[in-house]
């Protein structure tokens, strides 16, 4: 289990609880053989599930920080290990090399085909699972990925075309220092190789929580560590924004607890991050908004030293110029 909370908890988050976890779990057919490692609490029933996406070149391994601390406190957490993992060793004339952003939106789409396979793989899981309580969260290049199953929506290089890719079984997502809109925006180096990286965000309605870090400045953007909060600025619907105070990139540390893609390291962060995480997936999913509510008071702009979040709630679209008839109602916390 995570060690890394907050010294001051900011909302009542119950007692840790036991929790079972199995991998390497096979998914779907010989052709892929997509593995995944599942972890759930040893008790409970109707438990939501979360796919968590990883970023480029983790594994089924990362992001115990944040994973380790969902399972112990109510949710189902699938993790698959991508072709660009580098536990894989993906052969460099692989033709799926090009597509890989799409090859890990099938792969999550695999994952919720295969959900009786998920749970009848860990010991006592089987009947345990709540099938209508779903959600998605990635971070970097895993954000984008779990985005498309959100609404988020990429310009296939080869094609132009921009596909949707969404998935209703997917009632809501947490997008971790994600990836801003493509286009100008990228860098000429980031736009020629790394050309799936051009995202739109017009059609991503699904709710989202969209976590940024304020010193988070991607040398994939001509912009600053504001790009990353595009998928909220730039989508419709029912959207919060948590920034986190000095994170960069990992957002204090939420790759794993002695991963090498860990830019900075504060647990203070990484606590306050489980916790709000933790609450929105709650209420995102049905399962209670009191702590939501109490955190988005805690967090109230200026407040906290640590973070702040903003709530919004509106069926258009906003424009980074936020016109009036563009405008949507939008609470700052």
């Amino acid at each position: 289990m995570s060690t890394r909370q907050a010294v001051h908890p900011i909302i009542p988050v119950p007692d840790a609880t036991a929790v079972v976890s199995v991998k390497p779990v096979g998914v779907g057919g010989p052709d892929r053989g997509l593995q995944v490692r599942v972890s759930a609490p040893m008790t409970g029933r109707d438990l939501p599930v979360i796919v968590f996406a990883h970023g480029f070149g983790s594994s089924l391994e990362g992001y115990g920080p944040l994973t380790d601390y969902w399972a112990a406190h109510g949710f189902v957490v699938v993790q698959p290990t991508f072709l660009d993992s580098r536990t894989v060793e993906m052969d460099p004339n692989d033709p799926r090399r090009t597509t890989i952003w799409r090859q890990r939106v099938a792969d999550m789409i695999q994952i919720l085909d295969g959900l009786d396979v998920v749970g009848d793989a860990v010991p006592g899981l089987a009947g345990r699972v709540d099938r209508d309580r779903i959600a998605v969260a990635g971070h970097s290049f895993g954000g984008q990925t779990a985005g498309n199953l959100l609404g988020l929506r990429v310009r296939d290089p080869s094609t132009g075309v921009e596909q949707d890719l969404s998935d209703p079984r997917v009632a809501a997502g947490i997008l971790l220092a994600t990836a801003g809109k493509g286009g100008s925006d990228l860098t000429p180096a980031a736009a020629e190789q790394l050309p799936f990286l051009d995202a739109h965000f017009e059609h991503m309605a699904t709710p989202a929580l969209v976590v940024v870090g304020d010193r988070d400045d991607s040398p994939l953007s001509v912009r600053g560590p504001e790009w990353m909060a595009d998928p909220y600025e730039l989508s419709p619907g029912d959207k919060s924004l948590l920034t986190l105070v000095d994170a960069e990139h990992s957002l204090g540390g939420i790759p794993g607890y002695d991963a090498k893609e860990t830019t900075d390291d504060n647990p203070a962060t990484v606590g306050l991050l489980q916790q709000v995480t933790w609450a929105y997936l709650r209420h995102a999913l049905g399962l209670g908004s009191s702590n939501w509510h109490l955190a988005q008071k805690v967090l109230a702009a200026g407040s906290h030293p640590r973070a702040r979040l903003e709530v919004r709630s509106a069926p258009t679209i906003r424009t980074r110029a936020d016109s009036p008839e563009m405008s949507s109602s939008r609470t700052r916390f």
